[in-house]
């Protein structure tokens, strides 16, 4: 969701062991899950105050989704609170247990934690252009899970208004730096420009340069985002009309299978109405289909701060947890 976007609805509402179990699958699909919203609250105030400017998701929440047949969990942080004042630092201790602990939660569970560093290609609100301290800053982190082979990495959050080479630069030493730290079990998402939409993966340039990224363990998976609203933004109940789901992935979807690549959803939404249900089914039918170039998908979003949120799905009272979930058992 658009940074601006995820302002506008908070304001109205050491290494981890490795797992010894895993979630398997029944669907077509690797990953089914949601993103766990509440560390990257209150982006404002750096580096915050728990329970006040940011909280962390809640376990029993967890537990029930993955009840519900759920097994893959993107916990949104931001970077600054990981390493203050320079991608270079040191690590904040006082944040960063906190992400130790919910990824041992959920690995130990035997599903799979994805550090998502929620920045949107910025730190401290600055465009990234520093690629060695990107790279920096992720070896860094890398190190601190490299033995926990459940954890997934998402190189940053939604790049947006930035050069399309930088973006594929940054993403590639996130890639390098995540190898380089140890890391070599565990997948790799990676994000593109123009907020990784899907509808735009071409259309903007961005397939360009993230399409010659390399990984020497061959795990990258490309994390794309698609709402189903007018504007593609994920701020409206309403969606364009029942095929708009399927149709916004066409174009990556080709890409995918042209390049031999996988993908992502790695956000995903709509309106807890009749239409926009059909939507959402509609474009996980089509993905299911095309199983080959895509590899599962992610609701946003889940957490205990989003309270009446349109798109909650946060056990037991959330809107899409008891009138969008229900519907979308055949593809979980």
């Amino acid at each position: 969701m658009r940074f601006v976007d995820l302002l506008a609805v908070a304001a109205a509402s050491g290494a981890a062991a490795v797992p010894t179990k895993t979630l398997k699958r029944a669907g077509k699909f690797e990953f089914t899950g949601v993103s766990e919203s509440g560390a990257e609250f209150g982006n404002l105030a750096l580096p915050g105050q728990l329970g006040k400017d940011y909280t962390w998701p809640d376990h029993s929440a967890i537990s029930t989704l993955i009840q519900k047949g759920m097994n893959t969990f993107r916990i949104p942080i931001m970077m600054e609170r990981v390493i203050p004042d320079k991608l270079t630092g040191t690590v904040n201790e006082t944040y960063t247990v906190g992400l130790d602990e919910i990824v041992k939660f959920v690995t130990d569970q035997g599903a799979y934690a994805v550090i998502d560093p929620h920045n949107f290609g910025r730190y401290y609100s600055n465009i990234i252009t520093d690629v060695a301290g990107f790279g920096a800053w992720w070896t860094t982190v890398a190190k601190r899970y490299a033995t926990n082979e459940k954890v997934i990495f998402d190189t940053n959050n939604e790049f947006h208004d930035e050069d399309n080479a930088l973006v594929g630069q940054l993403n590639q030493a996130a890639i390098d730096a995540i190898r380089g730290a140890g890391a070599t079990s565990q997948y790799i998402f990676v994000e593109g420009n123009s907020w990784t939409g899907a509808w735009h993966w071409t259309s903007s340039g961005t397939s360009e340069a993230m399409g010659k990224l390399t990984d020497p363990q061959d795990k990258i998976i490309y994390e794309m985002h698609q709402y189903l609203d007018s504007d593609g933004s994920g701020t409206s109940e309403a969606c364009v009309s029942a095929t708009i789901g399927a149709e916004r992935l066409a174009d990556a979807t080709a890409w995918l299978k042209a390049n031999g690549k996988k993908a992502i959803i790695g956000e995903t939404a709509g309106g807890a109405n009749a239409q926009c249900i059909q939507a959402v089914q509609g474009m996980l039918s089509y993905m299911a289909d095309n199983s080959d170039a895509w590899v599962g998908w992610l609701w946003w979003g889940a957490g205990p701060w989003w309270a009446d949120y349109m798109y909650s799905i946060e056990p037991p009272s959330g809107t899409a947890f008891t009138k969008v979930l229900p519907s979308l058992s055949d593809f979980i």
